[in-house]
């Protein structure tokens, strides 16, 4: 209740009106939905880069705990093939009912635990349309460690050699930034619309 001592009885009751409301009868700002996607971007293609820049990449460490993270994750999840993911199964009520406490495990331990992350469906490919998923910050870490630590990921710096003809880059201020000369922002965005939808 912090958050709230600066404010008085009628400062806290309108805060609490307001949040009683349906999601419905709030609007996405687009705004803050462009800063998350170049930050969700920028974050997808550093770790990509460094996937395909390492010779083994069951040596990276992702966070200061990856091991309790795997741990963790293959107690809850023992037979979850992370090679290729299973979307669909994946969000099925019965898996959101083990994901949920898992994540939130996690709450106090791994920064932005359920920022919405981006994630390759396929552990083999590079982030597309088709083999990009939307997940909390904490479910992409536990993935990611898992596909390191059982070789899942060795392939991609052979496939995916650094091209002359790769993106520009990303321009220091994100108000510099002309979104048409990134479709992946584009894929980003109908990923974003996805979420919502379902």
């Amino acid at each position: 209740m912090a958050e709230f001592a600066g404010l008085n009885a009628s400062q806290v009751q309108a805060v609490g009106s307001t949040l009683g409301q349906p999601a419905s009868n709030f609007q996405n700002n687009e705004e803050v939905e462009i800063q998350w996607a170049m930050k969700a971007y920028r974050h997808a293609e550093i770790y990509f880069n460094l996937l395909c820049s390492v010779a083994e990449p069951k040596n990276l460490k992702l966070t200061k705990i990856d091991d309790v993270i795997y741990q963790m994750f293959r107690e809850t999840f023992p037979d979850m093939n992370i090679a290729v993911v299973d979307v669909e199964a994946m969000k099925a009520p019965a898996a959101k009912e083990k994901w949920r406490p898992f994540c939130e495990e996690f709450r106090d331990r791994v920064e932005d635990y359920n920022f919405g992350t981006l994630v390759r469906v396929n552990a083999d490919d590079e982030y597309t349309e088709k083999n990009t998923e939307i997940v909390p910050r904490v479910q992409f870490f536990a993935l990611e460690i898992a596909r390191n630590r059982e070789g899942c990921n060795d392939g991609l710096r052979e496939k995916y050699a650094v091209k002359d003809d790769k993106p520009p880059c990303l321009p220091e201020k994100d108000d510099q930034m002309d979104l048409k000369y990134f479709p992946v922002l584009n894929t980003i965005g109908q990923l974003v619309e996805k979420q919502y939808k379902e």
